[in-house]
């Protein structure tokens, strides 16, 4: 289709630029595609998620919704305009850019408010970004940032030795709020093709293709069918159950599975009505959705210890429960992107992901190439959660660039991301557990079923995840779980936040209150008095030390006490308004269960003097390129401001693993801290020094002292090595594990993180609505490595805790944007005031632990809990919507 074109003089951060463009083309594609001001981002074309917002004569608007014939000779102002403005300062000091795929958008919100409110309240300053959406920071220090704009940061970066433990800003952070990071889709080589994907309308649907050749020379484009594709046509996150194909073959086991590449010019591709493709679909009987998993059942996971049943019967309490969970969308804010070209014989392919080296064998599979021969440079991820852990469009893009030559790339709308990627797994659970006279746990049985979708993606990990938490971080002697992946033709379920844990914590401590209340016991001091102890073991046998659940709850004794004074306090006689407390645990295992799990780090001094650290391991804004910085820096004793960091890249980065299961700052850390002392000891050798010496360096002088003597080493005389070091240390860390037998019994993981939080609400009880006032986590990181970047963790997981309880539910084939599926905004956050617990893990870096997946897991069910505290409501399908909240509210009035 043609458009007529017109010559529109924009004023953009003060210069004036002509651009000839459709005058209905959107802003947000004007600075982007055709002046390469990719500061603002896109992560929804609907004026849904607010990452494009860009100030319009000083009002913020949504970019995407922006016709650019509308602003000629208007001012416009992006990121790109802050020089050195004092909130990006301020985002830097309060960590409030994490993935930052939002921050643009944030930043130009804030300065809004700025301009007209220099000392803005902080409810004006959640007002003011209401309309702009994150994911990662649960918007906490996104406020702090804008109320506190006008400080002066210290600037003192920690001294040698001392990075551990301190508050510094992200390594990462400038490019985050200058607007310059490079994401997704913000890389387009000349000559680049635009890539689109036509995916299946429904499953499960059989297809025939018609004249694709002539179609395609009707418009002017290529074609690419699974007959093009030269390798295995099948890959899977767990290479035992690797069933899905790159391009489905003969029928679609999903609606929005991709079956057919359709690659061109830019222009050409995007104008397509794909509504015309030669393609004919047939609706297909339900059968078997893998002929080889008959039953549907992709696998079973179980761990049994003792007599459950025995214990259940001898229990002089017993209480059961039955939760069902639905499908959650990750809804980060960046969708799938990328972009492929070849340098040489080697495909080289830069996308958003959380597992770059998985990411290389699979498309090198699927492509018929040799690993070596691809090459898988990471994009900024602009969120993650665990769904950038599966496949999406890098061997499309590979296959077109290897078929034409040409660099390729593709960047999903909003609705095929949702469509096509990974959820949550849903959940059907029931579970029984009984109590003796005095109070503890004598035998508990979990079973539950999780529709692991049309394929298996982490449905493995699940599966045999969730048996092993299903207890919580509680001592139950006698314990039998059971879970299954099932099959279905609906979204496959992958990795998100917890890998099953969530929905099972979910049962298990509404579970608890029940005992709780059975033996008239005060529901805090039950799980005090079941707390998991130093030197217990666990449902599956493993004997733990460093078990910080006791101290979270000791940490939480008394603000339990002041949450409950508060709610009895504002529960007024005859008020439809009824407050509530709850609480509720967490454990969780760091890294792959009972697999090798290796992380490799590099570290080297050059001739002229830099430390350069080769940290592989993906940062999707939890902070790993900033902790992982840390824990080298003292390891090695030089300030971590001196270190140059080389990110995942799989040609010159080692392999750190995949961003996953709370894993980095434990593996890869330990790495870091063994790589530090590895080379420290080759200085201090060298330099026939004692290990109480201290180093600094300059220029290429490297100096060794102590209270007797002082040595220098020239690093500038020294032969450097194959990698350019005068210096190196690399050093693997694989955490000790063993395998679990058949009935779950064995040492699945080497560290667990610990944590409980309190949930205060008000419950609506005429309308079903459920205010969340105030979240108080206490947090076991064993050893806090940076709390100001931990901090914004826990903020974050519990706002996904938040939406996870009170508001988010994917429904196949129904929901399609960010205006339908419903995450927290400002105006949904509570108070949060986090605590930081350090039971050291003798294992761990410097003790420390994960803590990413663990501060999601206990919301949702203390959120629940606190619902039948106020209400006596038992919420048992989630999430708690108003009519689900009413109904329980009637019957528990019976």
């Amino acid at each position: 289709m043609n458009q007529a074109f017109e010559t529109v003089s924009l004023r953009i951060n003060g210069k004036t630029v002509a651009v000839p463009v459709p005058a209905g083309r959107r802003l947000s594609q004007v600075l982007r595609d055709d002046l390469g001001m990719i500061g603002t981002k896109v992560g929804c074309d609907a004026g849904d998620c607010g990452a494009c917002t860009v100030l319009l004569d000083g009002a913020p608007v949504c970019a995407c919704l922006t016709p650019v014939g509308q602003v000629g000779g208007r001012a416009i102002q992006t990121v790109e305009g802050l020089t050195d403005h004092p909130l990006q300062a301020s985002f830097l000091r309060h960590g409030a850019a994490q993935c930052g795929i939002c921050t643009p958008g944030m930043l130009m919100a804030g300065v809004a408010l700025l301009e007209t409110n220099p000392t803005p309240t902080r409810a004006e300053a959640e007002d003011a970004l209401g309309g702009v959406l994150c994911r990662c920071t649960g918007y906490a220090k996104i406020i702090d940032a804008i109320v506190d704009h006008g400080k002066t940061p210290s600037g003192n970066a920690p001294a040698s030795g001392r990075a551990v433990g301190a508050a510094i800003e992200r390594l990462d952070g400038v490019p985050k709020v200058s607007g310059t990071e490079i994401y997704g889709a913000d890389h387009t080589p000349d000559g680049t093709l635009l890539v689109r994907v036509l995916r299946a309308p429904g499953a499960p649907m059989a297809f025939q293709f018609g004249d694709l050749h002539g179609w395609a020379a009707t418009h002017g484009v290529m074609v690419f069918t699974a007959d093009d594709i030269p390798g295995e046509n099948c890959y899977g996150a767990i290479p035992p159950f690797a069933d899905q194909p790159a391009l489905a073959i003969a029928h679609a086991r999903l609606q929005g599975e991709a079956i057919a590449l359709i690659a061109g010019e830019t222009s050409r591709v995007e104008a397509l009505d794909l509504d015309g493709f030669p393609v004919t679909w047939t609706p297909m009987p339900d059968g078997p959705v893998h002929t080889a998993r008959p039953d549907d059942t992709l696998i079973t996971g179980r761990v049994l210890r003792g007599d459950a049943q025995t214990a259940l019967d001898d229990a002089e309490h017993v209480a059961d429960v039955s939760v069902a969970t639905p499908y959650v969308e990750h809804a980060y804010i960046e969708p799938e992107a990328g972009v492929a070209w070849m340098e040489g014989d080697t495909l080289v392919i830069q996308a958003c992901t959380q597992a770059p080296v998985m990411d290389r064998d699979d498309t090198a599979k699927v492509l018929g190439l040799p690993p070596e021969h691809v090459r898988i440079i990471p994009a900024a991820a602009g969120g993650g959660f665990g769904s950038k852990l599966d496949l999406s469009l890098q061997p499309l893009i590979g296959l077109v660039t290897l078929k034409t030559g040409q660099p390729a790339r593709m960047v999903y709308t909003r609705s095929e991301s949702m469509a096509s990627t990974t959820k949550r797994h849903p959940a059907r659970m029931t579970a029984r557990a009984g109590i003796d006279a005095d109070g503890r746990l004598t035998g508990m049985e979990f079973d539950g079923d999780f529709n692991t979708g049309a394929y298996a993606s982490w449905g493995p990990t699940v599966s045999g995840r969730v048996p092993v938490h299903a207890s919580g971080p509680y001592y139950v002697p006698h314990y039998k779980a059971e879970a299954r992946a099932i099959h279905s033709f609906l979204p496959s379920s992958g990795a998100f936040r917890g890998f099953g844990v969530p929905q099972a914590a979910i049962a298990q401590e509404k579970l608890f209150d029940r005992l709780a209340t059975a033996c008239d016991m005060d529901r805090l001091a039950f799980r005090r008095l079941n707390a998991l102890q130093d030197g217990q073991s666990t449902p599956c046998g493993q004997v733990l030390q460093g078990v910080g659940i006791s101290a979270c709850l000791e940490a939480l004794a008394p603000h339990w006490q002041d949450a409950l004074d508060r709610a009895e306090a504002a529960n007024n006689p005859g008020s439809i308004i009824r407050h509530g407390v709850g609480v509720a645990s967490c454990w969780y295992g760091c890294g792959n269960t009972a697999l090798p799990n290796p992380s490799t780090i590099r570290l080297g001094l050059t001739p002229d003097g830099q430390i350069i650290l080769h940290q592989g391991a993906t940062d999707i804004g939890q902070g790993a390129n900033t902790v992982v910085a840390q824990i080298c820096a003292d390891a090695l004793g030089l300030a971590v401001d001196r270190f140059t960091l080389i990110g995942p890249d799989t040609a010159i980065t080692p392999d750190c693993g995949k961003t996953s299961a709370s894993r980095q700052t434990y593996v890869t850390g330990k790495a870091a801290l063994l790589a530090g002392q590895a080379l420290r000891a080759q200085i201090l050798s060298l330099s026939n020094m004692g290990p109480d010496a201290t180093l600094s360096l300059e220029n290429d002088r490297l100096v060794v002292s102590d209270a007797r003597a002082s040595r220098t080493i020239l690093l500038s005389d020294m032969l450097p090595d194959a990698n350019g070091y005068a210096l190196a240390a690399e050093e693997t860390y694989d955490p000790p594990t063993t395998p679990l037998d058949e009935n779950g019994q064995g040492a699945p993981y080497a560290v667990y993180g610990y944590g409980a939080q309190i949930a205060e609400l008000a419950v609506d009880t005429e309308l079903g609505t459920v205010k969340v006032t105030k979240i108080t986590a206490a947090h076991d990181l064993g050893r806090v490595i940076n709390p100001l970047l931990a901090e914004g963790q826990v903020q974050g997981g519990i706002a996904q805790g938040l939406g996870m309880a009170l508001m988010e539910e994917f429904i196949p084939g129904r929901t399609e944007n960010l205006h339908d599926y419903l995450i927290p905004t400002t105006g949904d956050m509570p108070e949060i005031e986090t605590i930081f617990v350090e039971v050291p893990d003798p294992e761990g870096p410097l003790g420390a632990k994960g803590l990413g997946e663990h501060v999601l897991i206990p919301t949702a069910p203390a959120i629940l809990n606190a619902i039948r505290h106020a209400t006596g409501a038992e919420i048992t399908q989630l999430p708690a919507l108003p009519h689900r909240v009413l109904a329980a509210i009637r019957a528990a009035q019976g």
